[in-house]
């Protein structure tokens, strides 16, 4: 089998089983690169997503650790490791060719790559709610903060919309109790607290426009090749939760926007989740069905998903179940939890006669894998001792200004770069707490205005030489002319309750502030 319809992973001597290919056809039902910290799960990551980029499928990943840079240079005979590589790769019968791949950088804080940024509309209030952890109380009032959004065409854009759109909440809560249930201020002040933490871990740089176009991922570079879509998570990894929620939102983009396309002879895309327990660490049952609802459906869209963790264990059993494509590192057994882990994760596999399963994933060494690769039909393959084969592009991070010219020459640069703030919930909120406070002004004016013209008609009244007593002035209120007394309780109505509480209603605590 060639790269045109699998890629290769590797293979062994005497010692270890027969070569190793990843179906292109299978390669979107999932897979699994689990190992130990030091094992060689970066490099596994790094030739799997140049192969697929190699045979024309777009590739997202996420570089945590600098590493995955390397992918946009090609290796060279200087490198420190270019011996031993020639060395496996005469081994496991493969003619090694450095070569680069199609590499487009992407960064939400836009320092190492493209900014890539959604929309607060695009999260939508369950993966908001998981990002900054809410009560179930907290979750329902964000939920009616959305549910008026789109009831009154307000755009939640932002950070600075949705805080000022509860502060809306928050001051007409009466009525929006009665309508949609409890909204208390409490949970309005928590949710508020939150934002301003998410705004501190780099909120403000995610949700903007302009936002990713998915199209963007999709790309291929003119000799045919997929897009390696690169993340630099490095920093992003200090805001773990904020980590784990941008990729699942934006594979959940993906699921919604993209057609279905059944099983094809190759992935239209290839995601790598890499430190994949983030994303189920004390995560609500809500999120991780969600989870395993994508993951389920996304195949058929023509998206494959490949989780990269230390232990399968991280991964929920109904999920992993879904994973037909393993490549299992080394696992260490110091501790009895470690143990059992270990017997675990080789029950499975595939049995092989040759060898005990858990032995050899306890003693494969660095670079080495226990590999299972899904055959015709779908058919788990048997569990093989494996010799990971050397990358073709450059192994660690590229410089600074290599980056750069990377970046000049990505065929998008420039186009996110510059943030745009268009009309949207703020500026319409905005909009109409100015109004407001405007109209109670000039009620208030008229009624000033209505009650100077009163003593002034009552002093000239006295002046002539009437007398203005208790009773006469209380006959005199009420002998106003029908237009008079009019004129006058409208003055006060509108100054004293209409204009007022327009303030108080319509944002007055975002107006006051501002």
């Amino acid at each position: 089998m060639d790269d045109t319809t699998g890629i290769f992973i590797g293979g062994g001597g005497p010692d270890y089983g027969t070569p190793q290919h990843l179906r292109l056809d299978y390669a979107n039902r999932h897979g699994l690169i689990a190992g130990a910290t030091g094992t060689g799960k970066t490099v596994t990551l790094q030739i799997l997503a140049q192969g697929f980029s190699d045979a024309g499928v777009p590739v997202f990943l996420s570089d945590v650790k600098g590493d995955l840079s390397g992918m946009a240079m090609p290796g060279t005979s200087e490198h420190k490791l270019h011996a031993p590589f020639m060395e496996r790769a005469g081994k496991i019968g493969l003619h090694l060719a450095y070569r680069e791949a199609p590499v487009t950088f992407w960064d939400l804080y836009g320092e190492q790559g493209h900014p890539v940024r959604t929309t607060i509309s695009e999260m939508g209030p369950l993966l908001l709610a998981r990002l900054m952890e809410m009560t179930d109380a907290q979750e329902g009032v964000l939920n009616i903060a959305f549910r008026v959004a789109d009831e009154q065409g307000l755009a939640l854009l932002d950070l600075k919309d949705l805080q000022s759109l509860l502060v809306w909440v928050g001051e007409n809560r009466k009525d929006l109790s009665l309508r949609y249930g409890n909204v208390s201020t409490a949970s309005v002040g928590a949710i508020q607290r939150s934002l301003l933490q998410l705004e501190g871990q780099g909120g403000a740089q995610l949700f903007g426009e302009p936002a990713l176009e998915l199209a963007d991922l999709f790309r291929h570079d003119p000799d045919g090749r997929g897009m390696v879509n690169i993340l630099a998570a490095d920093r992003l990894m200090g805001s773990p939760r904020l980590y784990a929620t941008f990729l699942l939102w934006l594979l959940s983009e993906l699921f919604e926007e993209l057609p279905e396309v059944g099983d094809p002879e190759k992935p239209k895309l290839v995601f790598f989740f890499d430190e994949a327990h983030l994303l189920f660490d004390d995560a609500p049952k809500a999120l991780v069905d969600k989870v395993e609802q994508v993951a389920r459906l996304i195949r058929s869209k023509g998206v494959g998903v490949y989780f990269v963790t230390q232990n399968p264990e991280d991964i929920p059993e109904d999920i992993l179940g879904q994973l037909g494509n393993r490549v299992q590192h080394a696992l260490r057994a110091f501790t009895a939890k470690d143990r059992t882990a270990l017997r675990q994760a080789a029950q499975n596999y595939r049995e092989n006669p040759r060898f005990e399963i858990e032995d050899a994933i306890r003693e494969v060494g660095v670079g080495e894998a226990v590999t299972s690769l899904l055959e015709r039909k779908g058919i788990p393959g048997v569990a093989e001792r494996t010799l990971i084969r050397p990358p073709a592009s450059q192994l660690g991070p590229i410089t600074p200004g290599e980056r750069r010219r990377v970046l000049g020459g990505s065929g998008i640069d420039g186009k996110y770069e510059a943030e745009v703030d268009r009309e949207s919930a703020f500026e319409v909120l905005a909009a109409r707490a100015e109004t407001a406070a405007k109209e109670a002004e000039a009620a208030e004016r008229a009624e000033a205005e209505a009650e100077t013209a009163e003593r002034e008609y009552r002093a000239g009244r006295r002046y002539s030489g009437e007398r203005v007593g208790r009773s006469t002035a209380r006959r005199s209120g009420r002998g106003d002319s029908v237009g008079e007394a009019f004129a006058k309780s409208f003055a006060r109505s509108l100054g004293t309750r209409a204009g007022r509480s327009l303030v108080r209603g319509v944002l007055g605590g975002l107006f006051r502030g501002r």
